[in-house]
């Protein structure tokens, strides 16, 4: 079985209630909850989560609620600990034979029913890959424009230019490193064993597994800072949803 597992807790402090503040009319966490619900082969959908206004949510559309234990819902706690709390509650609470899993996050609303379908078709072909991930290609944030801070206050180069390959090969022109690729947040399917084993996962998202297929999306993010507010809804409003109209109509 497919499921898809929303993560949603309560508050947050860079942007205040984010995963139920309103977007185009509508709380951001139902974005991700209707692109799961519309997808070809999501068989159901479970929202983890110490909201109650958020599982009120859930109760009226027909979504299976797991609680979210205390220890789980503070800002320290870690989202890849709630999620092995949470597939483990649905395959021993509810009895679920869990093949692969669908991974939303509530403040990550750059995602629609074909970006998953295209993900769980990927991992039917690709019998050895562990996971398919939403990434964007995002050239002008690579590693090689990174810098830290010094002890004396300057600016270093946050990793070696030689992991680049010859240097002399590089230049000020954001593509010389060749693309790079951020797993967006915007979702993630991956294979039960990952998440049986989460210890093996490459870091830093270790739900992922090792053998990463991407699913190339437009543009994508999770909502942490107010300035991704405006890139998020200028993606839904490029993919055909308004205060009226969703795709899904």
């Amino acid at each position: 079985m497919t499921v898809a597992i929303l993560l949603a807790r309560k508050g947050s402090k860079g942007v205040k209630d984010k995963n139920k503040m309103s977007i185009l009319g509508r709380p951001a966490f139902a974005y991700p909850i209707m692109a799961a619900q519309n997808s070809k082969y999501v068989d159901e959908v479970f929202i983890s989560s110490d909201d109650e206004d958020i599982m009120k949510y859930a109760d009226e559309n027909g979504i299976r609620r797991v609680e979210r234990p205390d220890y789980l819902a503070t800002d320290g706690a870690l989202f890849e600990d709630a999620l092995v709390d949470a597939y483990f509650k649905i395959k021993e609470k509810f009895g679920v034979d869990v093949q692969n899993v669908v991974v939303l996050m509530g403040n990550a609303l750059t995602v629609d029913n074909r970006l998953i379908d295209e993900a769980l078709e990927t991992l039917q072909k690709n019998p050895e890959a562990d996971s398919a991930v939403t990434v964007t290609k995002f050239n002008m944030y690579s590693p090689l424009r990174a810098r830290k801070l010094n002890s004396d206050g300057f600016l270093d180069p946050f990793v070696g230019f030689d992991c680049f390959g010859d240097p002399a090969t590089l230049n000020c022109d954001r593509d010389s490193q060749g693309d790079v690729f951020f797993a967006d947040m915007s979702h993630s399917v991956v294979r039960a064993k990952c998440l049986d084993d989460l210890e093996s996962g490459l870091l830093p998202q270790k739900w992922m597994g090792q053998k990463i297929v991407p699913i190339y999306n437009t543009f994508g993010c999770d909502i942490d800072t107010s300035w991704q507010i405006d890139m998020t809804t200028r993606w839904l409003l490029e993919h055909n949803f308004s205060e009226e109209e969703t795709p899904y109509k």
